[in-house]
């Protein structure tokens, strides 16, 4: 298997060659980047790339490790057993398989994400340590050990909410995902977008870098947000034409609610823009 950019897909050498060392090695992919790098997106090209399926364990902060691999319904069953509900005996029907037992079971080798594993409690990774690298887990409540089938190929991403811990980072191959630079950004637009004017693109990368290296910025727009903006410009004549006779001293882009998320980052172009006015005003 070779990973490759698709054709809704753009993936960098490196990110081809951390996919590929990671499957190599059999072990999980642990990927961080800014939000909108196409971290979770990744993991959805890899399995369609594999023509396999894709099995995702959102995680929360209130997410356990044990949820990962089954959890066990003694509520229920303890209120079939008062009401005299047949089967009650078999404790396997109060067993509800996790995502862990999902991919370790299924009949061919899937790819399992384990989505934003920094929103969950500090040690939730080490409680995967030994499912991980064993690929396996007892269920005590029945006695039988769930091993895998076949070993899922695992993506593990973070938003760096919180470092990992050394054990668990010493089983993962590491990838960053460098934010994209100008050119890569072209070929992301022209896979989302392949008949967009070339006039249009230039003009709104131009003022989408721009923002991004805006000082003090408190988020900066991703890629999945210049998509957002690209189809709202398309769909829209006049923010189009406000797009292409802009003025260079208004920090603001029209249809700016796609790509500033926040009024601290409004107010901040806004000075920005009084400041560049005023200097130009000086200047005469």
């Amino acid at each position: 298997m070779a990973f490759d950019s698709t054709s809704t897909y753009v993936a960098t050498d490196a990110l081809k060659q951390a996919v590929n060392a990671a499957v190599t090695l059999q072990r999980p992919l642990l990927i961080k980047g800014e939000p909108g790098t196409g971290k979770t997106l990744l993991a959805e090209e890899l399995a369609a790339s594999l023509g396999t399926r894709l099995i995702t364990w959102h995680i929360k902060s209130s997410t356990k490790a044990a949820q990962g691999l089954y959890e066990y319904d003694a509520v229920s069953r303890l209120r079939d057993s008062q009401l005299g509900v047949e089967g009650v005996e078999n404790v396997a029907n109060y067993i509800k398989p996790g995502k862990l037992w999902e991919a370790f079971t299924a009949d061919e080798r899937v790819v399992l994400l384990i989505d934003e594993i920094d929103k969950a409690d500090i040690e939730f990774p080490n409680d995967l340590l030994q499912e991980l690298d064993r690929m396996e887990f007892h269920v005590y409540e029945t006695g039988e050990t769930i091993a895998a089938h076949h070993r899922p190929i695992i993506v593990i991403t973070s938003n760096n909410e919180k470092e990992l811990p050394d054990a668990f980072l010493r089983r993962c191959f590491f990838h960053y995902i460098e934010f994209p630079d100008r050119e890569t950004m072209q070929q992301i637009v022209n896979v989302h977008f392949p008949d967009v004017a070339p006039k249009l693109v230039g003009e709104a990368l131009e003022v989408f870098f721009d923002l991004r290296q805006a000082p003090g910025l408190k988020k900066k727009p991703s890629t999945s947000e210049l998509v957002d903006w690209l189809k709202l410009l398309m769909a829209d004549d006049l923010a189009l034409e406000a797009l292409y006779n802009r003025d260079p001293v208004k920090a603001i882009p029209p249809l700016a609610g796609a790509l500033i998320k926040n009024e601290q980052d409004t107010q901040l172009l806004e000075r920005l823009a009084f400041m560049l006015r005023r200097q130009g005003n000086q200047r005469r």
